[in-house]
């Protein structure tokens, strides 16, 4: 069972087959893939799941924190379960491949007082680009 799998249960959301094949198909630690991919997945296993509800379920994962979009370089929404550990992004500017990242420095402490112009900041987003080991072939 994935994770997200296991959180859903554990929150007593009730899981339909078609709820249970979406969050299936997001299981893994670095995956982050479109609505489409989802959609395109989950019809592999349930053939009759509609567009629209995949697009509902994924909405409803991340109104209740269990999803997060991930959005670069005007590319597709990407979503990502990995929603409760922190995390960063490693992204291939080749293929678009991304992968969770865990830097070792914290980028709230990197951001110096004289920067931050009187804001009490509360989060900070990174993205790390390169290219990946495929691209680079």
């Amino acid at each position: 069972m994935t994770d997200l799998l296991q959180r859903l249960r554990d929150r007593g959301w009730r899981l339909t087959a078609q709820r249970r094949v979406v969050a299936e198909v997001l299981g893994g630690e670095h995956v982050h893939l479109t609505a489409d991919e989802v959609h395109a997945r989950a019809s592999q296993r349930l053939p009759e799941i509609s567009r629209a509800t995949v697009y509902n379920t994924l909405g409803e994962l991340v109104s209740l924190g269990e999803l997060v979009e991930v959005s670069t370089d005007q590319r597709a929404i990407r979503y990502d379960p990995n929603a409760h550990r922190t995390h960063q992004h490693l992204l291939c500017d080749g293929c678009g491949a991304i992968r969770d990242v865990h830097p070792t420095g914290d980028p709230l402490a990197d951001l110096p007082e004289s920067e931050r112009f009187g804001y009490t900041v509360s989060e900070a987003e990174l993205t790390y680009h390169g290219i990946c080991p495929d691209c680079a072939a």
